[in-house]
């Protein structure tokens, strides 16, 4: 486990994959375990670092969360302790992440780390034990449920994380507050004034200035799998994931996209082939679907990836010129299909 020191002040964000190729052959069949990950020195230190600032900053001046690297974002229920991806921790594995799914970019991996604080900081003071907070937030034992329905643009609730995270459950919704107000510059009186969901972050303000300067309740904390735990070697981890998202698909889009693009073999000219066209946008179709929809972006991506094999298979075809005409069709045909995803659990209703 790692504690950043806490007089440190905040580093410069950096590309955690950004260095020239390294060969990963030699490795990429080796179990995960024996890689002897760590995050000193490693590219996702100097974001704790920034991170510790932050937290000093704002007035928390008694506590820092401690890290430990596993297979994804968390901090177990209870414990003041974050969990990072582990691929952060070797630029080998972030481009493994870049290629196969989605490498977090920095201001992402911020964002992660302000949410997992919230959490952490919410644990070390047993907050969700008290009337105060149940009353802000609700009840921190409801049921925990990985696949809810908000209600897109409701007020109750800051913005943070895509997919209006806040929704999921009152922990969260703490999380996202806290979040919100770590942000450095973030002027969240102006940007939320009006909204019931002003009172949340006003909560943690006032909660900061009464806990900043007190130790923590809880000091000590239990990770859950660690990254010398998880079994497999690097290839099946990173299959292992991939197969998760290709789980939530079921999807054929040929149905639908013969209505937005031209048949194979169209004579009329010019055209180009209509994968390129989806391909060209990918990224930010994945970005504008997964945010505004609240559907993971892993299965954005592989829906968006489905509609790119589906017109490289069918030979569909775009008009050149035509190309805005075509990426706001795509734009509301996926978002209708994440939509249904989202409220319904599958793309289409059959």
């Amino acid at each position: 486990m790692f504690q950043p020191p806490g007089s440190e002040g905040p580093s410069d964000e950096i590309a955690v994959a950004s260095s020239p190729a390294e060969p990963v052959v030699d490795f990429i069949d080796q179990p995960l375990a024996t890689l002897g990950l760590r995050i000193e020195g490693s590219p996702v230190e100097p974001f704790l670092h920034r991170l510790a600032a932050e937290l000093k900053a704002k007035g928390i001046r008694r506590w820092q969360p401690r890290y430990y690297l596993t297979d994804e974002w968390g901090c177990p229920s209870g414990h003041p302790i974050i969990g990072i991806p582990f691929y952060l921790a070797d630029k080998r594995l972030a481009r493994i992440e870049r290629e196969r799914n989605e490498l977090e970019s920095p201001r992402e991996v911020m964002m992660y780390l302000r949410h997992e604080a919230g959490h952490a900081f919410n644990y070390a003071y047993r907050l969700y034990q008290t009337a105060e907070w149940r009353a802000t937030f609700g009840p921190f034992r409801r049921r925990y449920r990985e696949e809810y329905r908000p209600v897109p643009f409701s007020r109750d609730f800051v913005r943070h994380l895509s997919g209006w995270y806040a929704q999921k459950h009152p922990d969260e919704d703490f999380a996202e507050a806290f979040a919100v107000w770590l942000t450095p510059g973030y002027p969240w009186r102006e940007r939320y004034a009006g909204w019931p969901a002003l009172a949340k972050l006003e909560y943690v303000e006032r909660t900061v200035r009464a806990c900043g300067d007190r130790e923590p309740v809880v000091k000590r904390a239990r990770p859950d799998i660690t990254v010398e735990e998880m079994e497999g070697t690097v290839r099946e981890v990173f299959d292992e994931t991939a197969a998760r998202n290709r789980s939530a698909m079921e999807l054929n889009p040929d149905d639908e996209l013969v209505d937005i693009f031209l048949p194979k073999g169209t004579r009329r000219k010019p055209v180009r082939p209509a994968w390129e066209i989806v391909e060209q946008h990918r990224n930010k179709l994945i970005d504008k679907i997964a945010h505004w929809t609240g559907v993971r972006r892993p299965v954005v991506r592989e829906m968006v990836d489905s509609i790119v094999e589906a017109c490289r298979a069918r030979g569909y075809l775009g008009m050149r010129g035509k190309e805005s005409d075509y990426l706001v069709a795509l734009t509301a045909y996926g978002t209708a299909l994440a939509m249904n995803y989202m409220t319904r659990g599958k793309f289409r209703n059959v």
